[in-house]
């Protein structure tokens, strides 16, 4: 039977991979069956847990602006539509979405959208 395996190098989970045991089991490497585990290359390992890596403030700020200019792209088509429903919401929203990275909430609060489109 295959299983998840992921390959240790020095506490660090190099890869994730497909395979049996004892595939795993001819490998230079510590290899640790995570099938069932939420696991990722990055993850530390300390002969028992696995842990996520931790992220950086620049990292968290960085996701955060590719989730709002998506967020404005997916929203482009609503401004010249006047007549689209709550219209002003939307536009409130979308300035809120460029006004967020300035605020206190920023990366962690994320401005709410009125509805789904």
């Amino acid at each position: 039977m295959e299983n998840l395996l992921a390959i240790i190098s020095n506490g660090i989970v190099d890869q994730v991979i497909v395979g049996t045991t004892a595939y795993g089991d001819t490998l230079a490497e510590t290899t640790v069956d995570v099938t069932g585990i939420e696991v990722g290359i990055g993850w530390t390992y300390d002969g028992t847990n696995f842990t996520a890596p931790v992220k950086t403030t620049e990292e968290l700020e960085a996701e955060a602006r590719v989730w709002r200019d998506s967020e404005l792209q997916r929203t482009d088509f609503i401004v010249p539509l006047t007549d689209f429903p709550n219209h002003a919401a939307w536009i409130v929203y979308r300035q809120e979405l460029r006004d967020w990275t300035t605020t206190e909430d920023f990366p962690d609060t994320k401005p709410t959208a009125p509805a789904e489109l």
